[in-house]
């Protein structure tokens, strides 16, 4: 993983939430930006971008969300309220803000788009430009729930599940789970770096487990109560949007996803990628120049 990302620093930052400690990769020199990783990943699915993100005039961090990786994480509630976006978008701008950057950009694949959507809804003046990577909205996807959403996403469902029931099931064999996981999401499961596959099995450890379980079950819970407060209230995001997804994925089969994030946002373009679900590890080149042009434009 250090040779991956070569030149960066390694590092654990105490930050005043209840995370305690969120654990980042930081590279480069310049306007500051901030990658967040899906599930059931690490910081380390950046491992093909961030290094040539960071050679062309940025700081780059690349930060595991709470629970995720080597970030701390509170002990789940059982509404996963611990785990809510807005409680995991505090983590991450107080990593930025103990870093010294008051105002930054932000891409996010996966659960870390959800993320970085309620950054930029939270903290709007912290927020220059968000990046979302082959997500819908959280609110647009249970409020509108088809056999199809269900079908190919049958683990949001499964995984808000309470009493334990979850994590036991995917405690018994958490390796293949995982592997699992990322072969079904995948279109072209070869392209992930071996390597990485390893050190997602070897952080989705119980707690990580636990923590992602929560996170799923506050997408349910709080997370959809503050995104129907937000359509209530005609809030929306502001800031230039980039909508990216895989066109052999199961969001550009299923949705207009372009649509549905121009219905959130003021300020919003997007385009397919030729991959499946892992946009930045099945097409690299692809995904950095559709990043690089949305991240330079005045």
């Amino acid at each position: 993983m250090t040779t991956w990302f070569a030149g960066f620093r390694d590092e654990r930052i105490d930050v005043p939430t209840a995370a305690g400690t969120i654990a980042a990769w930081i590279g480069g020199n310049g306007p500051p930006l901030l990658l967040l990783h899906g599930y059931p990943q690490t910081r380390g699915m950046w491992h093909k971008i961030a290094p040539r993100l960071a050679s062309s005039g940025r700081t780059v961090v690349a930060s595991d969300l709470r629970g995720y990786g080597q970030s701390g994480s509170p002990t789940p509630s059982a509404d996963g309220g611990t785990h809510a976006k807005r409680e995991m978008a505090r983590d991450q701008l107080a990593l930025m803000q103990v870093l010294g950057f008051d105002r930054f950009d932000v891409v996010g694949h996966d659960r870390g788009g959800r993320v970085a959507h309620r950054l930029a809804l939270d903290a709007g003046a912290a927020v220059a430009r968000v990046a979302v990577l082959d997500i819908l909205p959280t609110r647009t996807l249970l409020r509108e729930t088809d056999l199809g959403f269900a079908t190919a996403y049958w683990h949001w469902f499964f995984l808000l599940q309470t009493g334990g029931l979850p994590e036991r099931m995917i405690g018994a064999d958490p390796e293949w789970f995982v592997r699992e996981l990322l072969s079904r999401w995948a279109a072209e499961p070869a392209r992930i770096d071996p390597s990485a596959v390893e050190e997602y099995v070897r952080r989705f450890t119980p707690r990580a487990i636990a923590a992602s379980c929560a996170d799923y079950r506050a997408a349910a819970g709080p997370d959809l109560a503050h995104d129907d407060a937000d359509v209530a209230a005609g809030r929306k995001v502001t800031q230039p949007l980039l909508a990216l997804w895989g066109a052999r994925g199961a969001m550009g089969r299923l949705y207009d996803v372009l649509a549905s994030w121009e219905a959130v946002a003021t300020d919003t373009r997007g385009a397919a990628v030729d991959s499946g679900h892992f946009l930045a590890e099945e097409a690299p080149d692809e995904t950095l120049a559709a990043l690089e042009e949305f991240l330079t434009r005045e």
